[in-house]
């Protein structure tokens, strides 16, 4: 990166501005699942840790992500956007970065909320 202010993973401002209407578009329509585990992780309500949420990475943009445990939070479902091959190449670039990765699906996340947030505690604190 040509900006040293700008840490590995930071979106730089160019790109930021290409992803922001996508991001923002996705901060205002989540899934049934991406807004009911969104409210467990807001305002550090889950492991006292901030949360952010269609948050940009270089050039992607993950479901949820908490930057000082440097884990992300991926919520699939069946309109999901990657085939499994780029969600690979995907999740192996983010781990690359030093984050931990951790996949949900719709139905988990709606039927097994206790266990979901207990799987997310058991990787952020930690990582704390």
């Amino acid at each position: 990166m040509d900006d040293p202010t700008l840490t590995p993973f930071d979106t730089s401002p160019e790109l930021w501005e290409e992803l922001k209407p996508l991001a923002r578009q996705m901060r205002h329509e989540p899934t049934l699942a991406e807004s009911k585990l969104w409210q467990e992780l807001r305002n550090r309500r889950c492991c006292n840790a901030k949360f952010r949420r269609q948050h940009a990475i270089e050039r992607f943009i993950v479901d949820f992500c908490c930057l000082e445990a440097m884990v992300i939070i991926e919520v699939d479902g069946p309109i999901h956007e990657y085939t499994p091959e780029q969600d690979a190449t995907r999740q192996a670039y983010l781990e690359a970065l030093g984050f931990v990765v951790l996949r949900f699906m719709n139905d988990e996340v709606l039927s097994e909320m206790r266990g979901v947030l207990e799987r997310i505690a058991e990787m952020v604190l930690p990582r704390m």
